[in-house]
Protein backbone atom coordinates (compact mmCIF):
# COMPACT_ATOMS: atom_id res chain seq x y z
CA UNK A 1 0.00 0.00 0.00
CA UNK A 2 1.70 3.76 -0.45
CA UNK A 3 1.48 5.91 2.20
CA UNK A 4 -0.11 8.89 1.79
CA UNK A 5 2.66 11.69 1.74
CA UNK A 6 1.67 13.04 5.28
CA UNK A 7 1.67 9.98 6.85
CA UNK A 8 5.23 8.43 8.88
CA UNK A 9 7.63 6.87 6.60
CA UNK A 10 9.64 4.88 8.51
CA UNK A 11 12.51 5.47 6.21
CA UNK A 12 12.24 9.34 7.34
CA UNK A 13 12.24 8.70 10.96
CA UNK A 14 13.71 11.28 13.58
CA UNK A 15 15.14 8.10 14.72
CA UNK A 16 15.68 6.02 18.16
CA UNK A 17 18.19 8.09 20.84
CA UNK A 18 20.71 5.47 20.46
CA UNK A 19 21.80 4.49 16.68
CA UNK A 20 21.01 0.82 15.58
CA UNK A 21 21.92 -0.46 12.05
CA UNK A 22 18.43 -0.77 10.15
CA UNK A 23 17.18 -4.36 10.08
CA UNK A 24 17.32 -6.30 7.18
CA UNK A 25 13.48 -7.62 6.83
CA UNK A 26 11.52 -5.20 9.28
CA UNK A 27 10.80 -1.17 8.92
CA UNK A 28 11.91 0.77 12.02
CA UNK A 29 8.13 0.88 13.05
CA UNK A 30 7.62 -2.62 13.05
CA UNK A 31 10.21 -3.18 15.03
CA UNK A 32 9.01 -1.07 17.72
CA UNK A 33 5.59 -2.98 17.28
CA UNK A 34 7.37 -6.32 17.97
CA UNK A 35 9.53 -5.06 20.78
CA UNK A 36 6.82 -3.81 22.55
CA UNK A 37 5.11 -7.38 22.16
CA UNK A 38 8.54 -8.79 23.68
CA UNK A 39 8.56 -6.61 26.40
CA UNK A 40 7.73 -7.55 30.51
CA UNK A 41 5.65 -4.45 30.36
CA UNK A 42 3.42 -5.58 27.50
CA UNK A 43 2.90 -9.27 29.11
CA UNK A 44 2.31 -8.01 32.34
CA UNK A 45 -0.95 -6.33 31.36
CA UNK A 46 -2.90 -9.40 31.43
CA UNK A 47 -3.37 -8.86 34.62
CA UNK A 48 -4.24 -5.24 34.88
CA UNK A 49 -7.52 -3.58 35.74
CA UNK A 50 -9.14 -2.15 33.22
CA UNK A 51 -12.43 -1.38 34.91
CA UNK A 52 -12.97 -4.48 36.84
CA UNK A 53 -10.70 -6.14 38.89
CA UNK A 54 -8.78 -9.02 38.25
CA UNK A 55 -10.32 -11.45 40.25
CA UNK A 56 -13.84 -10.21 39.75
CA UNK A 57 -14.26 -12.53 36.40
CA UNK A 58 -12.15 -14.13 33.88
CA UNK A 59 -14.15 -12.39 30.87
CA UNK A 60 -13.81 -8.67 31.71
CA UNK A 61 -11.41 -6.58 29.39
CA UNK A 62 -8.05 -6.24 30.91
CA UNK A 63 -5.44 -3.60 29.97
CA UNK A 64 -4.49 -6.82 27.25
CA UNK A 65 -7.37 -6.56 25.76
CA UNK A 66 -8.15 -3.14 25.67
CA UNK A 67 -4.43 -2.69 24.17
CA UNK A 68 -5.80 -5.55 21.62
CA UNK A 69 -9.14 -3.85 20.20
CA UNK A 70 -7.46 -0.42 20.15
CA UNK A 71 -4.62 -1.83 17.70
CA UNK A 72 -7.61 -3.60 15.80
CA UNK A 73 -9.48 -0.21 15.62
CA UNK A 74 -7.05 1.47 14.84
CA UNK A 75 -5.15 -0.76 11.85
CA UNK A 76 -8.59 -0.66 9.97
CA UNK A 77 -8.84 3.24 10.27
CA UNK A 78 -5.52 3.59 9.29
CA UNK A 79 -5.33 1.47 6.13
CA UNK A 80 -8.26 2.85 4.60
CA UNK A 81 -6.86 6.20 5.09
CA UNK A 82 -3.43 5.14 3.86
CA UNK A 83 -1.39 6.24 7.51
CA UNK A 84 1.46 3.38 8.50
CA UNK A 85 -0.59 0.69 10.34
CA UNK A 86 2.54 -0.45 11.83
CA UNK A 87 3.51 3.10 13.61
CA UNK A 88 -0.30 3.37 14.97
CA UNK A 89 -0.40 -0.02 16.15
CA UNK A 90 2.68 -0.02 17.79
CA UNK A 91 1.78 3.11 20.11
CA UNK A 92 -1.63 1.33 20.60
CA UNK A 93 0.30 -1.73 22.07
CA UNK A 94 2.53 0.42 23.86
CA UNK A 95 -0.05 3.70 25.12
CA UNK A 96 -1.16 1.89 28.33
CA UNK A 97 2.63 0.09 29.76
CA UNK A 98 3.05 2.47 32.31
CA UNK A 99 -0.79 1.56 34.01
CA UNK A 100 -1.11 0.87 37.55
CA UNK A 101 -2.37 -2.56 39.37
CA UNK A 102 -6.46 -1.66 40.19
CA UNK A 103 -6.88 0.92 37.05
CA UNK A 104 -7.15 4.60 37.72
CA UNK A 105 -7.63 3.78 41.42
CA UNK A 106 -3.80 2.79 41.34
CA UNK A 107 -2.97 5.52 39.45
CA UNK A 108 -4.47 8.31 41.78
CA UNK A 109 -3.41 6.85 45.05
CA UNK A 110 0.21 5.98 43.53
CA UNK A 111 -0.01 9.93 42.46
CA UNK A 112 -1.55 11.21 45.85
CA UNK A 113 1.86 9.19 47.79
CA UNK A 114 4.33 10.70 45.54
CA UNK A 115 3.21 14.02 46.80
CA UNK A 116 2.65 13.42 49.91
CA UNK A 117 6.15 12.19 50.40
CA UNK A 118 7.86 14.65 48.42
CA UNK A 119 5.98 17.87 47.85
CA UNK A 120 8.45 18.54 44.98
CA UNK A 121 7.05 15.35 43.19
CA UNK A 122 6.19 15.62 40.07
CA UNK A 123 3.54 12.75 41.19
CA UNK A 124 2.60 10.23 39.04
CA UNK A 125 0.99 10.96 35.25
CA UNK A 126 0.33 7.17 33.34
CA UNK A 127 0.87 8.49 30.29
CA UNK A 128 4.67 9.78 31.39
CA UNK A 129 4.95 6.10 33.36
CA UNK A 130 4.62 4.12 29.61
CA UNK A 131 7.45 6.47 28.27
CA UNK A 132 9.47 6.21 30.92
CA UNK A 133 8.91 2.12 31.14
CA UNK A 134 9.90 2.67 27.11
CA UNK A 135 12.83 4.75 27.62
CA UNK A 136 14.41 3.70 31.05
CA UNK A 137 12.85 0.92 32.74
CA UNK A 138 12.72 -2.40 30.66
CA UNK A 139 15.88 -4.14 30.72
CA UNK A 140 16.19 -6.20 28.09
CA UNK A 141 19.41 -5.52 26.19
CA UNK A 142 23.21 -5.01 26.77
CA UNK A 143 23.53 -1.30 26.03
CA UNK A 144 20.88 0.81 26.69
CA UNK A 145 18.18 0.82 28.71
CA UNK A 146 14.71 0.89 27.37
CA UNK A 147 13.35 -0.48 24.22
CA UNK A 148 15.14 2.28 21.89
CA UNK A 149 12.17 3.39 19.92
CA UNK A 150 11.56 5.54 17.71
CA UNK A 151 10.53 8.96 18.04
CA UNK A 152 7.37 9.09 16.49
CA UNK A 153 6.03 5.84 18.36
CA UNK A 154 7.20 7.39 22.29
CA UNK A 155 5.51 10.87 20.93
CA UNK A 156 2.46 8.43 20.64
CA UNK A 157 2.85 6.68 23.63
CA UNK A 158 3.23 10.48 25.15
CA UNK A 159 -0.35 11.31 24.47
CA UNK A 160 -0.81 13.73 27.49
CA UNK A 161 1.60 15.50 29.86
CA UNK A 162 1.89 18.27 32.71
CA UNK A 163 3.91 21.13 31.36
CA UNK A 164 6.23 20.60 34.45
CA UNK A 165 6.74 17.38 33.48
CA UNK A 166 7.45 18.04 29.43
CA UNK A 167 9.71 20.66 31.05
CA UNK A 168 12.14 17.74 32.75
CA UNK A 169 11.98 15.92 29.36
CA UNK A 170 13.04 18.30 27.90
CA UNK A 171 16.19 19.54 29.46
CA UNK A 172 17.22 15.76 29.35
CA UNK A 173 15.76 15.76 25.32
CA UNK A 174 15.99 19.12 23.92
CA UNK A 175 13.68 19.39 20.72
CA UNK A 176 12.54 15.74 21.84
CA UNK A 177 8.23 14.22 22.32
CA UNK A 178 7.42 16.18 24.91
CA UNK A 179 8.60 19.53 23.12
CA UNK A 180 4.90 20.35 22.20
CA UNK A 181 3.62 20.75 25.64
CA UNK A 182 6.13 22.93 26.74
CA UNK A 183 5.48 26.43 26.46
CA UNK A 184 7.38 28.69 23.44
CA UNK A 185 7.20 32.26 23.49
CA UNK A 186 5.54 35.21 25.63
CA UNK A 187 1.85 34.52 23.90
CA UNK A 188 1.71 31.99 25.75
CA UNK A 189 1.58 27.48 24.79
CA UNK A 190 1.68 26.83 21.18
CA UNK A 191 1.43 23.33 21.71
CA UNK A 192 2.07 21.64 18.09
CA UNK A 193 0.66 18.08 17.09
CA UNK A 194 1.37 14.68 17.17
CA UNK A 195 1.56 12.81 13.70
CA UNK A 196 -1.74 11.40 12.08
CA UNK A 197 -0.62 8.39 13.52
CA UNK A 198 -0.49 9.08 16.84
CA UNK A 199 -3.49 10.99 16.61
CA UNK A 200 -5.96 8.39 15.12
CA UNK A 201 -4.06 5.58 17.75
CA UNK A 202 -5.48 7.90 20.98
CA UNK A 203 -9.22 8.07 19.13
CA UNK A 204 -9.51 4.42 19.03
CA UNK A 205 -8.59 4.25 22.01
CA UNK A 206 -11.47 6.74 22.86
CA UNK A 207 -13.57 4.48 20.95
CA UNK A 208 -12.61 1.10 22.23
CA UNK A 209 -13.05 1.44 25.94
CA UNK A 210 -16.46 3.29 25.26
CA UNK A 211 -17.44 0.67 23.39
CA UNK A 212 -16.06 -2.51 25.88
CA UNK A 213 -16.81 -0.56 28.99
CA UNK A 214 -20.79 -0.74 27.80
CA UNK A 215 -20.19 -4.76 27.63
CA UNK A 216 -18.49 -5.47 30.66
CA UNK A 217 -20.50 -2.95 32.42
CA UNK A 218 -24.27 -5.23 31.33
CA UNK A 219 -22.28 -8.69 32.24
CA UNK A 220 -21.35 -7.43 35.72
CA UNK A 221 -24.83 -6.55 36.26
CA UNK A 222 -24.20 -2.95 37.01
CA UNK A 223 -25.39 -1.69 33.57
CA UNK A 224 -29.15 -2.66 32.12
CA UNK A 225 -30.25 -2.28 28.72
CA UNK A 226 -32.63 -0.09 29.09
CA UNK A 227 -30.33 2.64 30.90
CA UNK A 228 -28.37 2.20 27.87
CA UNK A 229 -31.38 3.37 25.79
CA UNK A 230 -31.36 6.68 27.24
CA UNK A 231 -28.02 7.38 25.55
CA UNK A 232 -28.56 8.28 22.16
CA UNK A 233 -25.34 6.62 20.67
CA UNK A 234 -26.37 3.50 21.86
CA UNK A 235 -29.99 3.59 21.51
CA UNK A 236 -30.08 4.39 17.77
CA UNK A 237 -28.37 1.51 17.15
CA UNK A 238 -29.97 -0.60 19.54
CA UNK A 239 -33.54 0.10 17.49
CA UNK A 240 -31.58 -0.33 13.93
CA UNK A 241 -30.81 -3.76 15.22
CA UNK A 242 -34.43 -4.67 16.63
CA UNK A 243 -35.66 -3.44 13.03
CA UNK A 244 -33.06 -5.83 10.92
CA UNK A 245 -33.88 -8.44 13.72
CA UNK A 246 -37.07 -8.91 15.25
CA UNK A 247 -37.37 -10.88 18.42
CA UNK A 248 -33.44 -10.37 18.98
CA UNK A 249 -33.00 -10.27 22.74
CA UNK A 250 -29.98 -9.99 25.66
CA UNK A 251 -25.96 -10.75 24.20
CA UNK A 252 -26.90 -11.13 20.85
CA UNK A 253 -28.62 -7.75 20.87
CA UNK A 254 -25.64 -5.80 23.17
CA UNK A 255 -23.06 -7.13 20.69
CA UNK A 256 -24.75 -6.41 17.30
CA UNK A 257 -25.89 -3.35 19.04
CA UNK A 258 -22.43 -2.67 19.98
CA UNK A 259 -20.89 -3.38 16.66
CA UNK A 260 -23.10 -1.64 14.79
CA UNK A 261 -21.96 1.25 17.24
CA UNK A 262 -18.36 0.61 16.46
CA UNK A 263 -18.56 0.58 12.70
CA UNK A 264 -20.48 4.19 12.69
CA UNK A 265 -18.04 5.61 14.72
CA UNK A 266 -15.03 4.22 12.56
CA UNK A 267 -16.62 4.77 9.45
CA UNK A 268 -17.37 8.75 11.31
CA UNK A 269 -14.11 8.88 12.04
CA UNK A 270 -12.41 8.05 8.64
CA UNK A 271 -15.22 10.79 6.53
CA UNK A 272 -14.31 13.58 9.17
CA UNK A 273 -10.68 13.16 9.05
CA UNK A 274 -10.62 12.60 5.30
CA UNK A 275 -12.53 15.71 5.04
CA UNK A 276 -10.12 17.71 7.63
CA UNK A 277 -7.18 16.40 5.76
CA UNK A 278 -8.29 17.94 2.85
CA UNK A 279 -9.15 21.38 3.85
CA UNK A 280 -5.62 21.36 5.67
CA UNK A 281 -3.89 20.08 2.70
CA UNK A 282 -0.93 19.10 4.46
CA UNK A 283 1.98 18.74 2.28
CA UNK A 284 4.03 16.25 5.01
CA UNK A 285 4.39 15.45 8.49
CA UNK A 286 5.38 18.40 9.42
CA UNK A 287 2.65 20.68 7.58
CA UNK A 288 0.29 18.07 9.94
CA UNK A 289 2.17 19.23 13.37
CA UNK A 290 1.17 22.65 12.98
CA UNK A 291 -2.40 21.98 12.31
CA UNK A 292 -4.96 21.33 14.84
CA UNK A 293 -6.11 18.12 15.34
CA UNK A 294 -7.10 16.46 11.82
CA UNK A 295 -8.09 12.86 13.09
CA UNK A 296 -11.62 13.68 14.23
CA UNK A 297 -15.47 12.81 14.49
CA UNK A 298 -17.98 14.58 13.18
CA UNK A 299 -19.31 17.53 15.48
CA UNK A 300 -22.56 15.75 15.97
CA UNK A 301 -20.84 12.06 16.99
CA UNK A 302 -18.34 14.24 19.01
CA UNK A 303 -21.28 15.15 21.17
CA UNK A 304 -22.48 11.90 20.81
CA UNK A 305 -18.86 10.26 22.28
CA UNK A 306 -19.14 12.90 24.93
CA UNK A 307 -22.66 11.95 26.21
CA UNK A 308 -22.14 8.19 26.93
CA UNK A 309 -18.41 8.90 28.26
CA UNK A 310 -20.32 11.08 31.04
CA UNK A 311 -23.32 7.62 31.26
CA UNK A 312 -20.23 5.87 32.26
CA UNK A 313 -18.86 7.63 34.57
CA UNK A 314 -21.93 8.68 36.38
CA UNK A 315 -23.33 5.28 36.10
CA UNK A 316 -20.75 2.27 36.08
CA UNK A 317 -17.08 4.13 37.02
CA UNK A 318 -18.83 5.88 39.96
CA UNK A 319 -20.96 2.99 40.67
CA UNK A 320 -21.45 2.55 44.39
CA UNK A 321 -20.03 -1.23 43.88
CA UNK A 322 -17.18 0.13 41.56
CA UNK A 323 -16.16 2.56 44.65
CA UNK A 324 -16.18 -0.13 47.01
CA UNK A 325 -13.45 -2.14 45.36
CA UNK A 326 -11.40 1.00 44.46
CA UNK A 327 -11.22 2.69 47.68
CA UNK A 328 -9.90 -0.76 48.31
CA UNK A 329 -7.81 -0.95 46.15
CA UNK A 330 -6.69 2.35 46.49
CA UNK A 331 -5.30 1.20 49.90
CA UNK A 332 -3.53 -1.31 48.75
CA UNK A 333 -1.74 1.04 46.96
CA UNK A 334 -0.89 3.39 49.85
CA UNK A 335 0.29 0.64 52.15
CA UNK A 336 2.67 -0.52 49.38
CA UNK A 337 3.78 2.46 49.37
CA UNK A 338 4.29 3.07 52.97
CA UNK A 339 5.67 -0.68 53.43
CA UNK A 340 8.48 0.05 51.16
CA UNK A 341 9.59 4.11 52.08
CA UNK A 342 9.44 2.52 55.55
CA UNK A 343 11.78 -0.67 54.51
CA UNK A 344 13.02 -0.54 50.92
CA UNK A 345 14.63 -4.13 51.55
CA UNK A 346 11.04 -5.61 51.34
CA UNK A 347 11.53 -4.78 47.65
CA UNK A 348 14.09 -7.04 45.47
CA UNK A 349 17.45 -5.76 45.82
CA UNK A 350 17.74 -4.74 41.66
CA UNK A 351 15.35 -1.91 42.67
CA UNK A 352 17.33 -0.54 45.74
CA UNK A 353 20.26 -0.36 43.68
CA UNK A 354 18.23 1.89 41.39
CA UNK A 355 18.34 4.64 44.23
CA UNK A 356 20.36 7.97 43.53
CA UNK A 357 24.17 7.31 44.38
CA UNK A 358 24.30 3.70 43.57
CA UNK A 359 26.79 2.46 41.13
CA UNK A 360 24.69 -0.11 39.16
CA UNK A 361 25.27 -0.54 35.63
CA UNK A 362 22.73 0.74 33.25
CA UNK A 363 20.21 1.36 35.68
CA UNK A 364 18.17 4.56 36.05
CA UNK A 365 19.03 6.15 39.32
CA UNK A 366 16.13 8.10 40.87
CA UNK A 367 14.77 9.05 44.01
CA UNK A 368 13.58 6.60 46.78
CA UNK A 369 9.61 7.08 46.15
CA UNK A 370 10.22 7.29 42.75
CA UNK A 371 11.45 4.34 42.76
CA UNK A 372 8.88 2.82 44.98
CA UNK A 373 6.33 4.17 42.50
CA UNK A 374 8.16 2.67 39.74
CA UNK A 375 7.99 -1.16 41.41
CA UNK A 376 4.25 -1.12 42.66
CA UNK A 377 3.26 0.67 38.69
CA UNK A 378 4.59 -2.60 37.37
CA UNK A 379 2.66 -4.58 39.71
CA UNK A 380 0.04 -6.76 37.93
CA UNK A 381 -3.19 -6.42 40.07
CA UNK A 382 -2.92 -9.90 41.42
CA UNK A 383 1.20 -9.47 42.38
CA UNK A 384 0.21 -6.51 44.18
CA UNK A 385 -2.79 -8.00 45.84
CA UNK A 386 -0.45 -11.00 47.01
CA UNK A 387 2.48 -8.52 48.25
CA UNK A 388 0.10 -6.34 50.30
CA UNK A 389 -1.00 -10.09 52.05
CA UNK A 390 2.22 -10.36 52.79
CA UNK A 391 3.04 -7.33 54.20
CA UNK A 392 -0.14 -6.55 56.04
CA UNK A 393 -1.47 -10.07 56.94
CA UNK A 394 -4.82 -9.65 55.64
CA UNK A 395 -6.64 -10.02 52.32
CA UNK A 396 -7.69 -6.65 50.56
CA UNK A 397 -10.62 -8.25 48.78
CA UNK A 398 -12.12 -10.62 50.87
CA UNK A 399 -13.80 -13.34 48.89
Amino acid sequence: MTLQPYACDPALSRGRRFSEPPAPTRSEFQRDRDRIVHSTAFRRLVYKTQVFLNHEGDLFRTRLTHSLEVAQLGRSIARTLRLNEDLVEAIALAHDLGHTPFGHAGQDALNACLKASNPESAGFEHNLQSLRVVDALEERYPAYNGLNLTFETREGILKHCSRRNARHIEAREPGGVASRFVEQGSDGPRLQQPGLEAQLANLADEIAYNAHDIDDGVRSGLLSLEQLEDVELFAQHCRETRLAHRGLQGRRLLFETIRRMLSAQVYNVMDATSAAIHKAAPAGVDDVRRQSPLVCFTDEMALQSASLKRFLLQNLYRHPKVEETTQAAKQVVRDLFEAYMADPTQMPQAHIDRFDGIDAPHAAGAKPERVVADYIAGMTDRFATKEHERLKGRAAFPA
